[in-house]
């Protein structure tokens, strides 16, 4: 072998024992004709002293630079008093170099790979990423989700789940966003997909006796792309028979209960449920960041009768919605953070943010700092009794459509409450429940919240006649405003899958085309079953505080779904293209002036 210890395990136990080291030089000093090298590897630093007594060491030493390649042989020895570092783990002590041999050189790196990093952008990290991989931040964050797997499946072991792995070339399937297609060079004219989830799988493998069932899978979707989205992603796959939705919570909440406990020493006591309609009429969500302690409060009764067109017009309509969102202390808020928070509501479709300032309630109408109160005075001691506003506090309101009014008053009540720091506590995990079976798309036309296989909590008859009024035995586990998990019971019997179906618009002809594998399962003896999924990658991002899951990916793509590393996409030679039976198009040239 050609070590006998990593870097960072280096401590007090190991003085006076000569070890061999092989790693990548962090940092090098020279200090008064002896040279101190800080190397590193996955598992951490540790100092190493090269002193002119072993002048073939020295001379190596002297010629290594950041990130050469280095094996070397010495004896630990304790600091000298004083120069200890209580900032790493290997602090107490050092190691004196007596050999060194340089495996590999290194040009200057692009970026550098030490304290340095802040002004780094993240298109150079991606396109040298092997490179950013070596930052310390970043092996430890990829050793953190090494640590995670490892515990996900121990757990799902112990409780008697199977790791089953599914395909990853299957059909195209109707899952809410667009599929990674593959053409078949056997079967001209025809296309697998790349699974945006083993649902259907999954679910077979219910059918099939399996029980229980888990898998860290890969999953593909075709869609734009944010700061917790991307092309390829992992998730904690999950499914089981026989067991109800409080089973299934209940034993996969421990297991993120449990990885907090070991990992991050955060003891989460039992979950609180909230049904969607209370996170929809409190928060505006369906994922509420529950640390933040802003409410929404609903105002449409009491604007009905008002002349101002901005409030009587949502009060009147069906789908309207009218909200005031409190801010305690708010008052003091100056006009040009007003003014930035209305532009913000506007990217979600708001046309304006309505406010009072709460400056003296004593005083009445002349207590209050706002444009629209001489257009709603009738009402306006209402409506601040309503939202229990104090002198000094500040109410937002939002009027319109209910989605436009949800989207833009639930991003501003997080956005207030990043800004003025009203968190409560550091976590705020909950399960979220009792979700429609489906969103109405256009009049009369219906989508799936979840997917089309989820279990109403109707029967058959109520489905086909009220569609629009089902419920779900669905759930979501929700952590700081991010949905982390969701999952559902499953659709067992074949006359409530085709019941969904009709609702979804899916005529018996598409659903055979599309599912008659799985409509041939439910015939067969299909168990009563339900699972979930939790995202690996957006679970990782919280746990280890980063900002975007590409900071918790080996290798992820950009925004625009590419890898600025190995420039995939790319294009293929007209040989493969032809093999395939696919001939590209011509792009329109524009036309001419």
């Amino acid at each position: 072998m050609m070590r006998t210890h990593y870097c960072g395990e280096l401590n007090e136990k190991h003085i006076d024992q000569t070890i061999t080291l092989a790693g990548w030089v962090h940092r090098r000093r020279d200090h008064g004709g002896v040279i101190f090298l800080d190397m590193r590897d996955r598992d951490g630093l540790v100092q190493v002293v090269i002193d002119p007594d072993t002048p073939e060491a020295f001379a190596l030493a002297d010629k290594s630079r950041s990130e050469f390649v280095l094996k070397i042989t010495g004896r630990v020895r304790r600091r000298y008093a004083g120069t200890e570092n209580a900032n790493m783990p290997s602090g107490q002590i050092e190691v004196l170099g007596k050999e060194i041999e340089i495996l590999a050189q290194s040009e200057t790196p692009p970026f550098p790979l030490n304290d340095d990093f802040s002004n780094v952008g993240e298109e150079v990290r991606l396109k040298y990423r092997f490179l950013d991989m070596r930052r310390p931040e970043m092996l430890e964050r990829m050793r953190f989700r090494s640590k995670v797997t490892s515990k996900i499946r121990t757990y799902l072991d112990t409780n008697g789940f199977l790791d089953v792995e599914t395909p990853v070339l299957t059909r195209a399937t109707p899952e809410g966003a667009r599929d990674y297609l593959v053409p078949s060079r056997t079967q001209p004219g025809s296309f697998f997909a790349l699974p945006q989830s083993p649902q259907l799988f999954k679910q077979l493998l219910m059918v099939s006796g399996f029980d229980r069932y888990y898998q860290i899978a890969k999953c593909f979707r075709d869609e734009d792309l944010r700061a917790d989205r991307q092309p390829e992603f992992t998730q904690i796959d999950i499914e089981t028979s026989f067991l109800s939705d409080e089973d299934i919570m209940q034993i996969t909440e421990g297991m993120i209960r449990e990885l907090f406990d070991e990992l991050l020493g955060v003891k989460f006591a039992p979950l609180a449920r909230m049904t969607y309609a209370d996170a929809m009429r409190d928060y505006a969500s369906d994922k509420p960041d529950m640390r933040i302690p802003l409410k929404l409060v609903d105002v449409a009764d009491l604007m009905q009768d008002v002349e101002f067109k901005v409030f009587a017009g949502p009060a009147k309509d069906p789908k309207g919605r009218i909200v005031a969102l409190r801010v305690p202390g708010g008052g003091a808020m100056p006009r040009s953070q007003i003014d930035e928070y209305t532009k913000f509501v506007g990217i979600y479709g708001a046309k304006g943010l309505a406010y009072i300032k709460v400056n003296d309630l004593a005083a009445g109408l002349e207590g209050l700092q706002s444009p629209i109160v001489k257009f709603i005075e009738p009402i306006v001691l209402d409506l601040l009794k309503r939202v229990g506003a104090e002198n000094g506090d500040l109410v937002f309101f939002g009027a319109d459509k209910a989605k436009v009014v949800n989207d833009a008053m639930g991003a501003l009540r997080v956005r207030v409450g990043h800004d003025l720091k009203l968190f409560t506590c550091e976590w705020a995990p909950l399960w979220v429940v009792d979700f429609p079976m489906f969103e109405e798309v256009e009049d009369g036309q219906w989508t799936s919240v979840h997917h089309p296989f989820t279990l109403p909590k109707c029967d058959v008859e109520t489905m086909k006649n009220n569609p629009g009024a089902a419920l779900s035995v669905a759930y979501d586990f929700v952590l700081n405003g991010t949905e982390i998990g969701g999952g559902s019971l499953r659709i067992y019997n074949l006359e409530m899958q085709k019941a969904v179906f009709e609702a979804l618009g899916i005529g018996e002809e598409e659903a055979n085309e599309k599912f008659a594998f799985l409509l041939d399962a439910l015939k067969y003896g299909a168990p009563p079953h339900g699972g979930l999924a939790f995202g690996l990658d957006r679970l990782i991002m919280l746990m280890t505080g980063a900002s975007s899951i590409r900071d918790v990916i080996a290798f992820p793509k950009t925004k625009t779904a590419e890898c600025l590393m190995t420039h995939a996409p790319a294009p293929v030679d007209g040989k493969q293209l032809r093999d395939l039976g696919i001939r590209l198009r011509e792009k329109e040239k524009p036309a001419a002036e």
